[in-house]
């Protein structure tokens, strides 16, 4: 018997629990090799940088631009009902689940359901498509606004005015357009802003038939970006946990800014009364949940492995029991945060315009690069506010991209571990799929490229595709490889058995309402438009179906693949022997 200090050859990690039995496990040729994998992968160095990480992760331009928009839509503060409903009964119980499956196995999106229940591998592969989907689609977000904030550095934001190369006759002046400008004057004018978006930003063509050419200039600040995105990623957890710290944080000084400013503009009181005042009579359409539902997942990056691949560098006695309350938590409050200091400033620009707010709430890349720069347009140093609104999408974008890179590279390293953790081998692979990524990218960036990134988050990114692998994962994990098992697993990592809610959660609720979310989304199915006038052609609906169907045919398909080479019966097939003695399970506690 020998130390597992003295074996390793290294300390103890950051939140090892001092129980005498962890520090004593066979000397074992298996221990030894055990140890030099785990060892070979890493953990994070320390607490705050995995906190900080998975932050970054699950906060981002969504929090901002999408969640106070619902909020107002959904009857105000009533919204936070069927939110807090979601929160509960598929938020948390998913987020937990994520967390501790890759914490217990130390392994990344794909590997771990490997080790769990073979049968469903194929669920790591839908993931980890997604994310590459998601990858190279929204980071043309960021290509947006580091556009967006080169063109704040001017002595008068290019948005402002009227008499730009790329401005109509048409064009009229936000200072024109004051509180005697009737309805009828204003419907036959267009904003400089709106200009800006689609005649200098995107150059946007007719369609997704044309998709035209390459606009360079995005082109540029899209490299940028993938740019940052590989040195952030490409020593590992190394280097995304040191990045984390700035990221993850210095939004939350910006956000802080921007909601003192809004919040004294005249006028703010009214856009914050809009944001919150309750309207009962909403509870009883089905959107109003749906929205709610949704939301849930696109925040919460659940069903993406994200959670996973980050828990897998966590210490084998981390209590990550308590860091997903605390994450869902701060999650939530950011979001409700967000939407006081944009409606503050919607507020001030009815004030300013004598418009009313329907007129100017928007959702998504709408409110970013429209609503929000017309509004900032409007106050003094609108420079500085430009600027630190578009640092603010940019940080909070970023970190969601080089986590989600990092995710999906732990779970291609995992798959190939003696190969890919050799030398360069790793930094190389990185290098490999940001180039790819860019390169695919280029199309999202041409004058048909935001019909493209539309499509593909409405058909693979959505929440539909979301909601089968959150019904996929519970089923598993619940029903295969058992909700008392994994409970009882849990609690040999934590050291006590979390609230029994999140079992039946797993084995009941969090199904039911998945399934009901998805019913109810296929019977409220409409086709796609584009700014509610552009409507895709049946092919490109097509494609866009044929593309989610890719992603999620591996658990089907994978499911016949191990049954077509396995020679026992379906419960051997679905069973997994993983930690199934008390060596394993001690040279995993060894690591801290």
């Amino acid at each position: 018997i020998a130390n597992i200090g003295d074996l390793s050859g290294t300390t103890m990690n950051y939140n090892e629990k001092k129980d005498p039995k962890l520090q004593m496990m066979p000397s074992t040729a298996n221990g030894q090799a055990k140890l030099k994998e785990l060892e070979a992968r890493g953990n994070w160095e320390s607490k705050a940088e995995y906190i900080l990480t998975v932050m970054g992760a699950i906060i981002g331009p969504g929090n901002v631009w999408r969640f106070p928009y619902l909020c107002y839509k959904n009857g105000g503060g009533v919204f936070f009902i069927p939110y807090v409903l979601f929160l509960v009964t598929c938020g948390i119980p998913l987020f937990f689940l994520e967390t501790s499956l890759g914490q217990y196995t130390s392994q990344g999106g794909i590997t771990c359901w490997r080790k769990m229940c073979p049968l469903f591998e194929g669920m790591g592969y839908a993931c980890n498509l997604v994310i590459s989907f998601s990858a190279i689609s929204y980071i043309v977000i960021l290509a947006w606004a580091f556009f967006y904030l080169f063109s704040s550095f001017s002595a008068e934001l290019p948005w402002a005015s009227c008499g730009n190369w790329w401005n109509t006759d048409s064009c009229m002046d936000d200072s024109k357009q004051n509180r005697s400008t009737n309805l009828t004057s204003r419907q036959n004018t267009t904003l400089p802003v709106m200009e800006f978006w689609e005649r200098r930003v995107l150059n946007i063509s007719g369609g997704i038939e044309e998709m035209g050419n390459i606009r360079w200039e995005l082109a540029l600040c899209l490299l940028l970006t993938w740019v940052i995105c590989y040195f952030c990623v490409w020593k590992g957890i190394k280097s995304t946990g040191k990045a984390a710290y700035f990221t993850a944080t210095f939004p939350y000084a910006m956000l802080l800014v921007l909601l003192v400013r809004g919040v004294t503009l005249p006028g703010a009181i009214d856009g914050i009364i809009f944001y919150i005042y309750p309207d009962i009579s909403r509870l009883t359409d089905p959107q109003v949940w749906m929205d709610a539902g949704t939301q849930i997942f696109f925040s919460y990056a659940i069903s993406l492995g994200f959670l996973t691949s980050l828990g897998s560098y966590n210490s084998y006695n981390n209590d990550c029991y308590k860091d997903c309350f605390y994450l869902c938590l701060l999650n939530s409050g950011t979001s409700i945060v967000s939407g006081f200091a944009i409606f503050s400033v919607l507020g001030f620009m009815t004030y300013e315009q004598g418009v009313s707010i329907e007129e100017v709430a928007e959702s998504g890349p709408g409110l970013a690069f429209i609503v929000y720069p017309r509004a900032v347009a409007m106050m003094p140093m609108s420079q500085i506010w430009s600027a630190c609104f578009f640092i603010m999408i940019i940080l909070l974008g970023l970190d969601s991209q080089f986590v989600g890179l990092e995710c999906l590279m732990t779970s291609v390293v995992d798959l190939f571990p003696t190969y890919l953790r050799l030398e360069f081998r790793r930094e190389l692979l990185l290098l490999a799929i940001c180039t790819i990524g860019f390169i695919l990218g280029l199309a999202l960036v041409t004058e048909g490229g935001m019909y493209l990134l539309q499509l593909l988050d409405h058909h693979v990114c959505s929440g539909t595709t979301l909601l089968l692998l959150a019904i996929c994962q519970s089923v598993c994990i619940a029903w295969v490889y058992g909700a008392e098992r994994f409970y009882g697993n849990i609690s040999d990592m934590i050291g006590y058995r979390p609230l029994p809610l999140m079992k039946y959660c797993w084995l009941y609720i969090t199904p039911t309402v998945c399934t009901a979310t998805f019913i109810f989304s296929i019977v409220k199915y409409s086709p796609l438009k584009f700014s509610n006038t552009y409507v895709y052609p049946v092919w490109a609906n097509t494609i866009g179906w044929f593309i989610a169907t890719i992603s999620l045919s591996f658990i089907p398909l994978w499911m016949v693949y191990k049954m077509a080479n396995s020679n026992g019966t379906l419960r051997q097939v679905s069973s997994s022997q993983y930690i199934s003695t008390s060596l394993d399970r001690l040279v995993l506690s060894s690591l801290g």
